[in-house]
């Protein structure tokens, strides 16, 4: 008796005629291509790839690089900002969608967005295969891509410690990477916020998080330290101020929780991992309503003073750094 197995779809088809990865995060859409490649290349070690920017793509290339071979051999044509292509180009590969050749997976990275929508469309209606790969802005985006990758090795890595490199690492994607990286290959067994100081001392030092958290918990000239050594090692002073309203902010939801709950329980209703409740819990000692209204306007106007507001942002940090310090102990 014969089994009927199971279609594969052109979403888990990594030599899908068409692969549409969209989005600005270009580490994700450097991995969707690399994907392809690797798997195009498993099934034929001479595949053919050729990587177009989308101003070398012009009317007819596309034809020229998808007519038939007289070796008949597997190639993968990748267009880069796809969205910025010419409308006849354009033209030419919803053509090409229509009827894509065999043994080609052509790879369309996009940014997403208004601009080339109908190519877009035109992709999707076509069944692409699609990756997203979107701009992880969010300090909890970049947190859980770093749990992805030491899940994506089977290794095992703490809540805090994930957190710590973040916290040390910043917003740039690649470096968090390279980072999961180095710690899954140099690093036996689980994984904590040790062995990521131990690592990263010096860059987890100038993090923006760590002038929050000196901020919050009213030690002014650790914080000042801590900021001077950020701005020296280019930490962006928008981060900075992210980091100072985000501290703050906990403290205002963890003050106005019902008292007696469960970290469990807050963490579901603040939004909030249990380990950061912990933290933030021993953070608010000292902290009164007042407190908390005074340091987000004095967050607020340094945000306005970073941003243009004001004519030196780094004297805009220092002192609402210390107005968060100060508010700190603004319980008697």
């Amino acid at each position: 008796m014969l089994v009927a197995m199971p279609r594969k779809t052109a979403t888990d088809d990594l030599l899908a005629p068409v692969t549409l990865a969209v989005g600005q995060e270009d580490l994700l859409l450097d991995r969707a291509v690399q994907e392809v490649v690797a798997a195009a290349r498993a099934a034929d070690a001479d595949t053919d790839v050729r990587d177009l920017t989308s101003d070398a793509l012009q009317p007819g290339t596309l034809a020229e690089l998808t007519s038939p071979s007289l070796f008949a051999e597997r190639k993968v044509v990748i267009v880069r900002n796809a969205q910025d292509l010419s409308a006849d180009t354009v033209k030419d590969v919803k053509s090409y969608l229509a009827a894509p050749a065999e043994e080609i997976t052509l790879v369309l990275l996009h940014a997403g967005g208004a601009k080339g929508k109908g190519l877009l469309d035109a992709a999707r209606k076509a069944g692409a295969r699609e990756v997203a790969c979107p701009k992880m802005a969010k300090p909890a985006d970049r947190l859980a891509f770093v749990r992805a990758e030491f899940r994506a090795t089977g290794r095992s890595a703490t809540p805090e410690a994930c957190q710590a490199l973040v916290d040390a690492i910043g917003s740039d994607l690649r470096e968090l990477a390279s980072a999961c990286a180095q710690l899954v290959a140099d690093i036996e067994g689980t994984i904590d916020e040790s062995v990521v100081a131990r690592y990263y001392t010096g860059r987890a030092e100038a993090s923006s998080f760590t002038v929050a958290d000196r901020a919050v918990e009213g030690r002014a000239a650790e914080a000042l330290e801590a900021l001077r050594w950020a701005m020296a090692t280019g930490v962006a002073p928008v981060l900075i101020t992210s980091a100072l309203a985000q501290g703050v902010r906990s403290i205002g939801k963890l003050a106005s929780a019902p008292r007696g709950a469960r970290p469990g329980d807050l963490a579901r209703e603040l939004g909030m991992p249990p380990w950061k409740i912990d933290r933030v819990r021993q953070q608010m000692r000292g902290w009164s309503a007042d407190g908390v209204a005074a340091a987000l306007r004095a967050v607020a106007e340094a945000d306005a003073g970073v941003k243009g507001g004001g004519a030196d942002p780094e004297y805009a940090l220092e002192k609402a750094v210390v107005a968060v310090a100060r508010a700190a102990r603004s319980r008697s």
